[in-house]
Parts: C-alpha cells; structure tokens; sequence
C-alpha cells in the first residue's frame, strides 16, 4: 500500500514541478520591464507630475523675488477654456499638424517607390542625398532657409523673378501668416521626409516577391498592386509613420521660434510650443504655461489613443 502511494504520488509530484516552472516563467517578463518602468517613472514622470502640480499654481511678480506660489486650482485651465486666442492657436496647431503630416507621408511614400523602382546607384544617390538632410541640425537647416527667403538676397525671391511679369525681390515671405506657416511647413517637410521613406522602403523590402508575381498573373496593374497588395502589407509601418509624424508636427517649436526671430512675431505666428514658450519664460506665467502643456499632452494622447487601442485589440486578438 505504501508503495502504492508513493508510486501514485510521484506523477503529481512530477506534474506539479512543470506548472511551478511555467508560473515562475510567466513573470519573467514582468521583471525584464522593472528598470524600462522605472526610468520612465523617473525621467517621464515627475517632470509630468511637477507640471500638473505647476498648472494649479498662480506665478507672478512676487514669485519672482522668491514668494511661494499660490494655489488657485482650475483657475489656469479655466483661463485657458476661455481664451479665445488659445482656441485660435490650437486649432491653427491641429490644422499644421495634420497637413504637415500628410503632405510628408505622400512625399515620403513616394520617395519610397522610387528608390524602389530605380536602379542601385541612383537609389544609393539619392540615399545618401536625403540622409544629409535628414542629420543636418535645426539651427543649420533655418540658416539655409534663412538665406534662400531673404527678402534683400533671397535666392527665392531671384529665381522668381526671373519668371516674365513676376517681380519678387524685395518680398518678404515672413510678414503674412499664411505665407509664414507655408514656409515652415515646407522646412518641416524637407526635413521629415526622409525619415519617412527610409522606413517606408524597409517596409517595401519586406513584401515577398512572390505574392506581386502572383498578383500580376491575376490581372492586376500597378496601381492595384500598389492599393491592393503593397499598401494593406506596410499597414502597420505607414500608422506608426502617421502616429509619429502628427506627434512631432504638434510639438513643432525650434523652427517656428527660429522663423519668428527672422521676420515678424506675435501671436498670429504662433503655434502651440510658441504659445506655451512666450507664456512661461517671455510673461513669467509658469503657471497658465503649466497648464496649456498639459492641454497639449492630452492632445497628444487623444492623437495616439487610437493606435493604442488598435495594439491592445491585435494583442487581445492573438
């Protein structure tokens, strides 16, 4: 009978040691994510933190001489709700935002295609080409620009000129808004699309052969290959592309602050990171500053929310 027991026993003993095993393995990677969870804790976090704390506080004159700061709860976000020029910005902000990003998907898109299509050298010219601009600093990228919108001895306004009946020296392309954002958003572009094709052309890498050979014996032309085929298999990297683009196009600051020192300033040249810099450290209120960032933060995630729920619904999925 003991035997007996000690044989029937064994097997459970034995299948208990695997579960134990599996249960120890299944919080494995809970722990590989402890130092990436603390150092957004600690590098994201109580700047975040420190900003909400800020956006309750009233700063001053007198805080300037070392007084503390006064907590006057919604006081700054209600401000802000009912400024019509913050309203004004922030929409302007989303419609730069969500051209700019397009017009930088398209480009790059086809920038892609082309480096695709087109034989290894040129491709690698062209590589190469749109690498320089891509890793070419901001403050480098706003002299250059600088130099060609000159209104005295602008290379734009030259060339221009030389078209019959156009005469454009002496145009300053800064003074109106519309031409302003315009020459921002085309900075901005040059400066994003070769991120953009980069990625896009790994992507377009990753497409088997195969399947567009198999594609084309069905009658398939180019551009059903493209819409079809291509376009629903590099999904996944043209949304994140977006995701990041309108991320970055909304956070927009060196280049507009940068064409403001060149040419006109105020607040019909300002986009949200203007708005929020000239609030803070031009006026001193770090509160309302506060407060207007963390607008801008759930702007953010309301621009990402989507995605994100796009990841949690595939991983729930599979």
């Amino acid at each position: 009978m003991t035997t007996t027991a000690t044989a029937t026993g064994s097997p459970g003993a034995a299948a208990g040691r695997p579960a134990k095993t599996r249960k120890r393995r299944s919080r494995l990677p809970y722990v590989l994510l402890i130092p990436a969870i603390v150092t957004l804790l600690v590098g994201l976090g109580y700047p975040v933190t420190w900003q909400i704390i800020n956006s309750f506080k009233e700063y001053g004159l007198a805080q300037q001489f070392g007084q503390p700061s006064e907590f006057i709860g919604f006081a700054n976000y209600v401000a802000l709700f009912t400024d019509a020029v913050f309203w004004q910005i922030a929409l302007r902000s989303v419609a730069f935002m969500a051209l700019t990003a397009l017009i930088t998907m398209a480009i790059g898109i086809a920038f892609a295609l082309l480096m695709k299509a087109i034989p290894t050298w040129s491709r690698i010219v062209l590589q190469v080409a749109m690498l320089l601009a891509w890793a070419m600093p901001i403050v480098a990228q706003m002299t250059v620009a600088n130099w060609l919108i000159d209104d005295r001895n602008g290379v734009l306004n030259y060339l221009l000129s030389l078209i019959p009946g156009v005469d454009l020296v002496g145009h300053n392309w800064l003074i109106e808004p519309l031409s302003f954002f315009g020459v921002a958003m085309v900075i901005i572009t040059w400066a994003s699309v070769p991120f953009v094709a980069f990625s896009v052309y790994a992507g377009l890498t990753q497409v088997s052969e195969e399947v567009l050979e198999a594609a084309g014996l069905d009658g398939a032309g180019r551009f059903q290959l493209l819409r079809l085929v291509i376009m629903p298999i590099i999904r996944p990297v043209l949304v994140i592309l977006l995701l990041l683009q309108l991320i970055w196009d909304l956070r927009v600051f060196a280049q507009i602050q940068l064409l403001q020192d060149f040419g006109a300033g105020g607040e019909r040249y300002d986009l949200l990171g203007t708005y929020i810099y000239g609030l803070g450290i031009g006026q001193g209120q770090f509160g309302a500053a506060s407060a207007a960032a963390i607008m801008v933060l759930l702007l953010t995630l309301a621009v990402s929310s989507g995605y994100v729920r796009r990841l949690l619904k595939e991983d729930k999925e599979s």
